[in-house]
């Protein structure tokens, strides 16, 4: 039985990897922070799941600003891969702490990168890269070639720690990954990340609850995709025979205003009545365009998106719907 440590396993992309993997037989380990409330909702009902054996699932209490409980946990666990999703994440807070964004996005990948040399352990290793890092793209579309270009705190420690990974594969032969994974998102996104800000609101204003919602950019454009599908990826990189760094993207663009379009078309709205700039949520800094190639990871790892960006808004609408009707 293979054994995979998760940090971020309580995310949205840890959430669905520990699916994953535990339907695929592994035993599966994951670190969580301590906190006064519990911030496990999106991974509970692995407990609870007749079609997934739950006693193979495993949370462990740390944090990987922690060097020292790392360094213990791989040495008691010996897991066999690691998957490093684990980041302070938003893109528009990371201007407000950018310190902060630094030391867990960055340094957290040395200090696990670190671990792993320390304990002397032969795991694979997968780092969570992002499309955020080619900023100001430099080519369209995005792929392993282009230059990075950041335009935040978020991704130019996203740039450090693609670094770092690549760095010590070469330096110590160690089986590291990055996979620069596009926009990815589902129903378990986090609330204050645009795409599920939108579904969520649709849902609220639909139900009477709401009359606006507030954004910044509308005009920003990415390459959005269907997380579910992109961990599969993750998984992918660490069964080849040689690491590697590998794009995950669609290769097709929508702004933030097709969003809304989709989202609130789907329950017969018109968003123009309901969103409304507000300054705050702009960044100081923009990335207006992304697009990715993921033409490498289709050859190399047969992996290819296969849910459309219309599909994916109505999955999320559809589950905000059904939650926001669950807790009436």
């Amino acid at each position: 039985m293979k054994k995979a440590l998760i940090t971020g396993i309580t995310g949205q992309d840890g959430s669905y990897l520990a699916e994953l993997l535990l339907e695929k037989g592994y035993e599966v380990h994951g670190i969580i922070r301590r906190a006064s409330t519990f911030n496990t909702s999106r991974i509970n009902h692995l407990y609870t799941d007749p079609h997934i054996n739950g006693v193979r699932l495993f949370l462990h209490y740390g944090d990987i600003a922690d060097s020292t409980n790392l360094i213990k946990l791989l040495y008691n666990l010996q897991p066999d891969e690691i998957y490093h999703l684990a980041a302070q994440s938003h893109v528009r807070v990371s201007f407000d702490i950018p310190e902060y964004t630094a030391d867990v996005t960055a340094l957290g990948t040395i200090r696990i990168l670190e671990a792993i040399k320390e304990v002397g352990i032969k795991t694979k290793f997968y780092q969570a890269s992002s499309s955020e890092m080619f900023g100001k793209v430099q080519s369209i579309p995005q792929s392993e070639v282009t230059p990075f270009y950041p335009r935040s705190p978020y991704a130019f420690s996203k740039v450090m720690a693609y670094w770092a990974a690549i760095n010590y594969r070469e330096s110590y032969k160690m089986f590291a990954c990055n996979g620069i994974l596009f926009n990815h998102e589902s129903p378990r996104r986090g609330e204050t990340f645009v795409t599920r800000k939108i579904t969520r609101s649709v849902a609220r204003i639909k139900a009477g609850m709401e009359k606006k919602l507030y954004l910044g950019n509308l005009d920003a454009k990415r390459d959005w995709g269907y997380a579910k599908e992109y961990v599969e990826a993750m998984w992918l990189m660490l069964q080849q025979e040689e690491p590697d760094d590998f794009v995950i993207a669609t290769g097709k663009t929508y702004s933030v205003k097709d969003f809304l379009e989709a989202a609130f078309s789907y329950v017969d709205l018109d968003w123009g009545k309901f969103v409304e700039i507000d300054p705050k949520y702009l960044r100081p800094t923009e990335v207006d365009f992304l697009c990715g190639d993921a033409t490498k990871a289709k050859k190399v790892l047969g992996w290819e998106s296969k849910t459309s960006f219309v599909d994916l808004v109505k999955l999320m609408v559809d589950a905000d719907i059904k939650e926001l009707h669950a807790h009436k």
